[in-house]
């Protein structure tokens, strides 16, 4: 019913002769609203005319020289200043849409993304400190769930979807490695066979993180199945696990502090594992149909720049991404 009302309103362009109208009734006059809109006055008498036929009212009526207005024409008069103060509304946002240093866009990062990618967010934040930014972390299972409900504007993460189409940009090296307690057998040998690290008690992230699927593809590499102790949501748990002696994970480097090239956090030591470290990329995606708004656009420019020259502890540089930036791809 709404459209049906809306549509004879708009069949004739209708957005034109309300300007006209509008110009008419606060000037009182054909003359000075065609010197406003720059149109000769039979022009606007003409497009008078139109939207007091589309009406199916007079809008206007002459007493001397002046317009006056009857009581369906300041019934719409009265519609029309509402509707101009909500496009001037819209027309603020959009504006400050197309500013990116006034825009808003929304990242969701994996857990252990969540170790280095706020410090990139930051870098941008400096930069644009009047953008509009909002973070959501959580495991990779839940952002492609994101993803297909269309919740964010850009993505980090490893290990990619498969069923998906993505805009994929490769943003850091994600280095998997095996850690153990410091006084763990394993410690004190060299290229310990991956046989043997299969048959240890393995803490393992949630089914579908894409830790655990890189890592359970190195042991399906070689036709092993390992043995899996717990799974665990958490990298920062699993740490607390193995200090308690409930066995070895496979962590990407991310998550440990280092100092000089030497795992930081206390009890820790990474193992010599055949096989290891896995490489594998994090990853700024979005969906391939997805266009990104401004500011959104700039983020990723700038943070895909940034990569390349960030070195700290926390996040090494990377090396050259054999994918160009911007490449569309279906992985």
């Amino acid at each position: 019913m709404r459209h049906a009302v809306m549509r004879r309103y708009f069949k004739h362009g209708v957005l034109p002769q309300l300007m006209v109208f509008d110009a008419v009734a606060r000037h009182g006059s054909f003359t000075r609203a065609g010197e406003e809109l720059y149109l000769a006055q039979p022009t606007v008498s003409v497009q008078l005319k139109k939207l007091a036929d589309t009406v199916g009212l007079p809008l206007v009526e002459q007493a001397g020289k002046r317009i006056h207005l009857t009581e369906a024409g300041r019934e719409l008069h009265s519609a029309i200043e509402e509707l101009f103060r909500v496009f001037a509304r819209a027309e603020e946002k959009l504006s400050s849409l197309r500013d990116p240093d006034t825009g808003r866009f929304r990242v969701a990062i994996s857990t252990t993304a969540k170790y280095f990618a706020p410090r990139l967010l930051g870098h941008f934040c400096q930069e644009h400190p009047n953008a509009q930014v909002s973070m959501h972390v959580d495991n990779r299972e839940r952002l492609l769930e994101r993803m297909a409900a269309n919740q964010d504007d850009v993505y980090v993460l490893s290990y990619p979807p498969a069923d998906i189409a993505l805009t994929l940009h490769k943003l850091l090296p994600n280095r998997l490695h095996v850690y153990g307690r410091s006084d763990h057998p394993f410690a004190r040998r060299k290229r310990v066979p991956i046989e043997e690290l299969a048959k240890q008690p393995l803490l393992m992230r949630e089914l579908g993180s894409g830790t655990r699927l890189m890592t359970q593809g190195a042991f399906e590499k070689h036709g092993l199945r390992p043995n899996v102790r717990m799974e665990i949501g958490s990298d920062e748990a699993i740490k607390q696990a193995i200090i308690g002696g409930l066995g070895v994970s496979v962590l990407s480097e991310h998550t440990l502090r280092r100092t000089h090239g030497d795992v930081a956090d206390e009890g820790l030591v990474e193992l010599d594992v055949e096989g290891f470290p896995l490489d594998g990329w994090w990853y700024l995606a979005y969906p391939a149909a997805r266009k990104l708004s401004p500011t959104a656009q700039v983020f990723v420019d700038q943070t895909l720049a940034l990569a390349q020259s960030l070195s700290t502890p926390a996040v090494p540089a990377p090396t050259p991404a054999p994918v160009a930036a911007g490449r569309t791809a279906r992985v």
